[in-house]
């Protein structure tokens, strides 16, 4: 089946989008992944087995979030990274005008 990988994960995969793997869970398919893409599977699921909260995986159009799930007669799958980070959206307040003494000055004489 394929595998749709996002550009984070690219750098295991020799930066292709889309790779091979197969199983019959989504677990043996992340383990064939892995043998295909040494350490590919540790980004996407913790050392407690668990997918990682960033990543969402889709078997066809449905959110996956058990290892075991069956994915027998699927095509495709998707992971998807969730990105955090970078800066805030708030914009920040404007910063106060400062004047030369001499233009303030000047209008407060006129």
């Amino acid at each position: 089946m394929t595998v749709y990988v996002p550009g984070p994960l690219r750098s295991y995969t020799k930066e292709r989008a889309s790779v091979e793997a197969a199983g019959a869970t989504l677990e043996e398919v992340l383990a064939d992944l892995d043998r295909r893409y040494p350490g590919i599977r540790f980004r996407m699921i913790d050392e407690q087995g668990r997918i990682r909260e960033h990543i969402k995986l889709f078997v066809e159009l449905e959110q996956v979030k058990d290892l075991s799930f069956r994915v027998r007669g699927a095509n495709e799958i998707h992971i998807i990274c969730a990105l955090s980070g970078g800066a805030d959206a708030t914009p920040a307040a404007p910063a106060a005008s400062k004047k030369p003494k001499d233009e303030e000055n000047q209008r407060n004489a006129d």
